[in-house]
């Protein structure tokens, strides 16, 4: 499903150049729940911003789902990301003067999906995140950080990606909750035929994924 061949990021630092990203190669199947874990600085972030297309390589070769990322133009790659990756960030980035439903409906209206669809699709997705219906009206701010969470991974499930992209998804919330939210990213995999990478520095996040990498200074290795 993902495959990514000899990847490099490069920065220029002063006089000096940085390898993020430093020659990795790694594989992830479809259907599977992965994580990458690591410091602060080890260069996951970077190696996310990659697989999302939201970045380009100095070199390397991200494939999804048959598709080379790195050999899209600029409108092929805003359409891709689009249509085919997800994104669910610890800070949420839900829009804060929108309701919940609306935020998860705004990706499908980009998407030029119809109004009455985007409503069903919208109403179904919050009720599978565990959003009570009462909820589904209310804006960011009078929802719980773990509510929030949901309607984002609502939101990053509403055009049916084929890769879901996860930064510290659980990095602003208690440990309760964030277990909780780590079990729903599981289910999800499943019943959304979907493949989630999510970036963590907790172990044990990592632990409960399906397969596990390890980042240290731009450098990439299977952990389990």
């Amino acid at each position: 499903m993902l495959e990514v061949h000899h990847l490099t990021r490069e920065f220029k630092s002063g006089d000096n150049q940085v390898k993020a990203v430093a020659d990795i190669s790694f594989k992830v199947d479809e259907g599977v729940f992965a994580s990458i874990v690591g410091r602060s600085g080890s260069g996951k972030s970077t190696l996310l911003a990659l697989l999302g297309a939201l970045d380009r390589p100095t070199a390397g070769t991200i494939t999804v789902d048959g598709q080379d990322l790195t050999k899209l133009g600029d409108h092929a790659t805003t359409t891709y990301r689009c249509h085919r990756i997800g994104f669910v960030f610890q800070s949420y980035n839900l829009i804060p003067n929108l309701s919940a439903r609306d935020n998860v409906m705004l990706p499908m209206e980009f998407a030029g999906v119809g109004s009455a669809e985007r409503v069903k699709r919208a109403t179904k997705l919050l009720d599978q995140v565990g959003l009570s219906t009462e909820k589904h009206f209310r804006k960011p701010t009078r929802l719980s950080g773990g509510e929030q969470q949901r309607v984002a991974i609502a939101r990053a499930l509403a055009n049916k990606p084929k890769l879901i992209l996860a930064d510290e998804p659980t990095g602003n919330l208690d440990s309760q909750t964030g277990a909780t939210i780590i079990k729903l990213l599981r289910e999800l995999v499943k019943t959304e035929q979907t493949t989630i990478i999510a970036v963590t520095h907790d172990q044990a996040i990592a632990d409960q994924t399906d397969q596990t990498f390890r980042m240290q200074d731009g450098h990439l290795s299977r952990a389990r």
